[in-house]
């Protein structure tokens, strides 16, 4: 295939504002990729591999100005100056091939395998002399490509490909190119358990839907954690699962998922980043006080104090994110304990078709409560009284509330779902509204008076994962500290959009789009029905949709990618527990 007709769909797809057009331009090129398709649609997701393998490109901004002033013939200064003008490296690169009249080195078009194996290379390149070995394999894309070509090849390697398709896209549309809808469950399934696009892909083209059916939790490898809905009340909730439940502290901190195989041991978060390196204290006490061959768990890490037992809210333990150094102090400043809920997989076994109850009891036969691990504190009971209890005590004890687990024989793990077999209780939900949702920024309004030069509003959306759309919900201008709203045109600085993009439904135009991908955590004092906004729209009311009321900034969820957001049937949900307690 060649890589012209990738970046001529590229730009397609790139300047649609429509979402039905956007997935048929998708269909199309996945429809022609032949033997490129496993290359092809790791770079439609602009990497080279899933997340989880970490390759990285390893070359800055700066970097590539440098690369292109050396091939351009351009001074660094004259390529600054281009790049500040368009504010965009790639379209930079473009601009500048097409001011050179040096014809292609090579004389028929690059091929995407390529493309595909010089990014390879360039990501690979380490060691001394990697710098220049970088710049060379930029350099040599460069003067073989077309204007085009280079502007989306800029674009991967900077990480800001920015298509507007999501995973759950991409596979929507491997299933019509390939399969049939029927196994639709099957195949997001199987992504859910070993999220490789790539290797769905290539078992899609050979039609090898048997291998794909009997893809399920793998040691080293993430997986799409299981979700939890919510309810009003306890007696809800005993109703919901028909008695069958056990009661599970739900702990504020983050979501782990730990492996281990052989001697290798490897953290996961929710966001299928591995974050080993962040926990080193994890994984030395795992292998001081466990042995198996291979396992995987499912729980939370929890700062807490050691001389006290007291358990501290997330903010702490989200100081260990990212770090690179000093993360030997920050153990001893910040002990974690895991707090471990589920078992996924042992000793080359799987075990999550195994009911919720049997799970229970493989994790208390192979863990016993110590410094660094414990189980879930877990009450089964069908006693009003005694779980209302249990959930005051999970109050005390420093967490938000509960989660109920169904305890009958369909209770398995299903990975990426949410759904009825969990349900979380949180003291929120004895308020009118319940809970905060955690919602994609999608635009902003402009600031006056203090807030000149900054944004006085952002427009929050949900995300509706049956169209796989963000639709707008409500304006937040409210519970920004003046560090955290001064700081907002620089932190979406990369994410604007010229237009609306094509994900995106919106009647509410905002000053500035943005490109979803920052997800916040909002509380608000009610929903109710609006006709500007597009969440649910005409699902309660016709030509209305929902809103949120006088929402306030919780916190920035820089753990959750945009599709983890609240979802539209969330809301609807909430809405629906609303108005039954009014």
């Amino acid at each position: 295939m060649q890589f012209s007709e990738v970046s001529k769909k590229f730009m397609e797809m790139e300047t649609t504002t429509k979402r039905l057009e956007l997935t048929s331009i998708l269909g199309s090129l996945l429809d022609g990729a032949g033997d490129d398709l496993k290359e092809l649609v790791y770079l439609i997701q602009g990497k080279l591999a899933p997340d989880y393998e970490g390759i990285e490109f390893g070359i800055s901004g700066k970097l590539i100005v440098k690369s292109l002033a050396n091939a351009s013939g351009q001074t660094e200064e004259e390529v600054n100056k281009l790049f500040s003008k368009n504010g965009d490296l790639g379209t930079t690169a473009a601009e500048l091939r097409e001011n050179i009249r040096q014809a292609p080195l090579v004389s028929e078009d690059l091929t995407l395998h390529y493309v595909y194996t010089k990014l390879l290379d360039l990501a690979n390149s380490s060691g001394p002399g990697s710098v220049k070995g970088k710049m060379d394999i930029y350099s040599d894309l460069f003067m073989n490509s077309k204007p085009d070509d280079i502007k989306y090849i800029t674009r991967i390697i900077m990480g800001k490909l920015r298509l507007g398709v999501a995973d759950s896209t991409i596979l929507d549309s491997l299933v019509s190119a390939f399969s049939e809808k029927k196994y639709a469950e099957i195949i997001d399934t199987a992504y859910n358990f070993h999220p490789d696009i790539g290797l769905i892909a290539t078992l899609l083209e050979k039609r090898d839907i048997k291998t794909i059916e009997n893809i399920g939790p793998e040691p080293l490898v993430p997986f799409k954690v299981m979700l939890a809905e919510r309810l009003k009340s306890i007696d809800d909730i005993r109703e919901k699962m028909n008695h069958m439940v056990a009661y599970e502290y739900k702990y504020d901190g983050l979501r782990t998922e730990l492996h281990k195989k052989g001697d290798k041991i490897k953290i996961f978060s929710r966001g299928l980043e591995e974050t080993t390196d962040n926990f080193p204290d994890i994984v030395s006490n795992f292998k001081k006080n466990y042995n198996f061959d291979s396992i995987i768990i499912d729980g939370e890490s929890v700062p807490y104090n050691p001389e006290t037992g007291e358990l501290f809210p997330f903010q702490m333990v989200s100081k260990r994110r990212g770090r690179k150094y000093g993360l030997d102090e920050k153990s001893l400043e910040i002990p974690l304990v895991m707090f471990i809920f589920d078992i996924l997989e042992l000793n080359g076994k799987s075990l999550v078709n195994t009911p919720y109850q049997e799970r229970r009891k493989i994790l208390e036969e192979n863990f016993k409560d110590n410094e660094y691990f414990r189980l879930a504190t877990r009450l089964v009971s069908d006693d009003s009284e005694e779980i209302n209890k249990f959930f005051e005590k999970s109050i005390e004890d420093g967490c938000e509330g509960v989660v109920a687990k169904n305890t009958s024989s369909e209770s398995v793990y299903r990975a990426g779902a949410r759904g009825w077999l969990w349900i979380k209780f949180k003291r929120d939900y004895q308020k009118e509204l319940a809970d905060s949702m955690d919602l994609v920024v999608i635009g902003a309004f402009n600031g006056h008076g203090r807030r000149a030069g900054a944004y006085g509003a952002l427009l929050m959306a949900s995300y509706n994962e049956e169209t796989q759309e963000y639709e707008s919900f409500t304006k937040l201008g409210t519970g920004f500290s003046d560090e955290v709203l001064f700081s907002l045109p620089k932190m979406f600085s990369e994410l604007k959009e010229d237009h609306k993009p094509a994900m995106v439904n919106s009647k509410m135009i905002p000053d500035v789009w943005f490109y979803p991908q920052i997800v916040m955590e909002i509380q608000g004092a009610e929903i109710t029905v609006s006709p500007i906004h597009t969440c649910a729209y005409s699902k309660i009311e016709k030509d209305s949709g929902l809103a949120l009321r006088f929402p306030r900034l919780v916190k920035i969820r820089d753990d959750k990618k945009a599709e983890d957001a609240t979802t539209t049937n969330e809301i609807i949900e909430l809405y629906k527990m609303q108005k039954k307690t009014k």
